[in-house]
């Protein structure tokens, strides 16, 4: 049994009504008073980097995220394969070497999966 309490929301589909589900999720989590959350994270990857990006629709809710802190990460190949840098991401938005890398390595660590 696991005695952390860490989950990972896997943002990765384009359309807007994922993407807002994925972003209320982990808000609700990390608003949730009634349990004791390690760590909250979000991985943008492929379709999904629009949220995690200055200019996308919902950058707003990502600050906000990361000032709750909730780790925000984004897939490095996804930015390489959209021509984004990391000057293109919300402040506070970590790259990650590969986002299935990473999603291995926070499975392995115990994190709970949740892809809307």
């Amino acid at each position: 049994m696991l005695d952390d309490n860490k989950t990972v929301f896997h943002l990765i589909e384009g359309g807007s009504d994922e993407q807002d589900l994925a972003l209320t999720l982990a808000e609700n989590l990390a608003g949730d008073e009634s349990i004791d959350m390690d760590d909250i994270a979000v991985l943008a990857q492929a379709e999904g980097i629009d949220p995690v990006t200055t200019d996308g629709e919902k950058s707003d809710r990502v600050e906000s995220l990361v000032d709750d802190g909730v780790s925000v990460k984004a897939c490095s190949n996804t930015l390489e394969m959209f021509d984004l840098t990391e000057s293109d991401l919300v402040d506070g938005v970590e790259t990650v070497s590969s986002g299935v890398g990473e999603l291995t390595r926070l499975q392995n660590d115990g994190y709970a999966y949740i892809r809307p």
